[in-house]
């Protein structure tokens, strides 16, 4: 062998004996095959076979594993963010002429994506009332496909009867998805609930480093696999192997932070509630949250994302307010080491169930810092906006 050819050529070297605790990083686009005849039949290999970088090498097929036995599903497919998880989970599965019903509360993308693409697509999008079965009841038909959840509700926090919608969907023959992010497979398993498809944002929570982007999109059913597999080979999905590495690195500490999480969101959730400027306080664990029976009968656990609406008088001083913050960061996202807030429009994304309140509400997400740290950014924040509603004209 020339040296030419020692440069590109490999030599094998034996892995026996070589047990490390951390993932190796796969890369690969091309695969290679002993013979012809393995080549020709690479398509035998089936979705758990290697055949092109695109379709997964042993480090993304580690993440996937790991959370489809979470998600106690029967296969996970990897994406490029949470966004492109939810797309996937309804673009297999629609055609032109039929129907789909999304909860009233999805994260806004969902609803750009289904008011701008099925649509032309041709697909007929509605919205349903999440927190009315009754509602949905009334809405759904032969042509809906697909029944779009998400518990708890983007930014107002409302939490879905899973098993109640899932009864009806699947009376009608429609499959049932669900966006989990905000719980997260250690806090709720949407597929043991009804659920037929369950997409994470692996941005957040997971990774759990605020670095990278990622989903992922776990199914119930393995006659789900191949629509999807194809869908996301026709459009060129995939993953890097290295991205995959990060999030699985993360994930080791996912029970720990979550735990972290909650408990930061619990003592702050106490101290903003009883704020005389503070109206009220969307967070599933507080009874007075929508939807917070479902939680306690369903959920394991929350995570420390919540939501804090103030008064009339108060509202149009929180966003200027917020630049007296010096732990809290101002961002988007969530599921961090970092704590976040972010003010949220929500008026223009509701359709069957307004938001009759003022049209700001600050999301907060409560990250690792030390919790008296958190506890005096809160306050200064809560200082400021008394100040100044204090000096703001009465009408």
């Amino acid at each position: 062998m020339k040296d030419f050819t020692r440069c590109v050529v490999n030599p094998p070297v034996p892995t026996e004996g070589f047990d490390s605790l951390s993932v190796p990083v796969h890369r690969a686009s091309t695969i290679a095959f002993a013979t012809a005849d393995d080549y020709a039949r690479r398509s035998e290999r089936g979705h758990a076979g290697y055949s092109y970088g695109l379709y997964g090498t042993p480090t993304t097929r580690t993440l996937e594993a790991k959370l489809t036995a979470l998600e106690n599903g029967a296969w996970t497919f990897l994406l490029p963010s949470g966004q492109a998880a939810n797309s996937f989970a309804m673009l297999p599965f629609l055609q032109a002429g039929d129907r789909v019903l999304i909860a009233d509360t999805a994260y806004p993308p969902v609803r750009d994506f289904a008011d701008r693409d099925l649509i032309r697509f041709g697909v007929e999008v509605a919205y349903y009332d999440p927190v009315s079965v009754t509602d949905l009841e009334r809405r759904i038909d032969g042509r809906t496909r697909i029944v779009w959840c998400e518990s708890p509700g983007s930014t107002t926090m409302e939490v879905q009867d899973l098993p109640a919608v899932a009864a009806v969907a699947h009376r009608h023959g429609a499959l049932v998805g669900c966006d989990n992010s905000w719980a997260t497979p250690l806090n709720f398993k949407p597929l043991d609930h009804g659920a037929d498809l369950v997409t994470e944002a692996l941005t957040k929570y997971v990774s759990g480093h605020s670095d990278l982007l990622m989903g992922s999109l776990t199914v119930r059913d393995e006659a789900l696999i191949m629509p999807i597999r194809g869908a996301l080979g026709r459009y060129g999905i995939g993953v890097s192997p290295d991205d995959a590495s990060l999030v699985l690195r993360g994930m080791e500490t996912l029970g720990v932070r979550m735990r972290q999480a909650s408990d930061g969101a619990m003592a702050l959730v106490g101290r903003l509630a009883g704020h005389p400027l503070v109206e009220r306080v969307l967070y599933p664990p507080l009874a007075s949250s929508p939807g917070h029976a479902v939680w306690k009968r369903d959920f394991l656990g929350a995570s420390g994302v919540f939501s804090v609406v103030f008064t009339p008088a108060a509202t149009p001083h929180v966003q200027p307010a917020l630049d007296v913050l010096r732990t809290f960061a101002i961002g988007a996202s969530w599921g961090g080491t970092r704590s976040l807030v972010a003010p949220m429009p929500v008026r223009r994304s509701r359709t069957v169930r307004p938001w009759s309140g003022d049209d700001l509400i600050l999301r907060i997400s409560v990250g690792l810092e030390d919790p008296s740290d958190l506890q005096n950014d809160i306050a200064a924040l809560l200082d400021d906006v008394t100040a100044r509603t204090a000096k703001a004209p009465t009408a």
